[in-house]
């Protein structure tokens, strides 16, 4: 949990996101099976059943409005039990979870309701669950939140713009989630 390659992670993280926001399910599903093998290094059957349940956290978020958060709670919940089961944390998975899908909301906000609003509480939420995952304090993972917070603007951009798989946008993304899992890495080395 602790030892990935940012390069990878970011790049496949930016695959979710663009697959996610074009709804195609059997590539994003694809590209979070590879996620969720390069972070966690969780064993085959691991791997398969939590890149499932992102799956389905995300395709229960997608709908907007009329999405089911507590039901992406539940996922995320199973989600964060494979991890703990492995590594020994998040050590409260159920709060794990409500800090995923609370970034999701404040996400969801930032993006619909207060464009040119601060990206700040969306930065704030990223560091609030990687601090409560990795069990290290905010501030040191504050700038791994505000790069991943960056990639989210430069993603809505994208999907503002048409989601163009040609559109150079998606290689800015890329770029910020690079940045962000590298910080992250050193954050939870530290």
């Amino acid at each position: 949990m602790r030892d990935f390659d940012p390069r990878l992670v970011g790049a496949l993280e930016c695959r979710t996101w663009v697959t996610y926001y074009r709804r195609e399910w059997v590539p994003f599903l694809a590209a979070a099976i590879r996620l969720v093998r390069h972070t966690f290094r969780l064993n085959w059957p691991a791997t398969l059943y939590g890149a499932w349940l992102v799956l389905r956290a995300n395709q229960l978020w997608a709908p907007y409005p009329d999405n089911d958060p507590e039901a992406c709670r539940r996922c995320m919940r199973k989600f964060y039990g494979l991890l703990r089961r492995r590594f020994g944390e998040p050590v409260d998975i159920d709060r794990a979870a409500e800090l995923e899908v609370e970034w999701w909301r404040v996400h969801r906000v930032h993006q619909r309701e207060e464009r040119n609003g601060s990206a700040d509480p969306l930065t704030q939420a990223l560091a609030a669950l990687y601090a409560h995952t990795y069990g290290v304090t905010r501030d040191a993972v504050l700038l791994a939140a505000r790069e991943r917070a960056e990639a989210m603007d430069v993603s809505d951009r994208w999907v503002d713009q048409g989601c163009y798989l040609r559109s150079p946008l998606i290689a800015e993304e890329r770029a910020a989630l690079v940045r962000s899992y590298a910080a992250l890495l050193a954050a939870v080395h530290r």
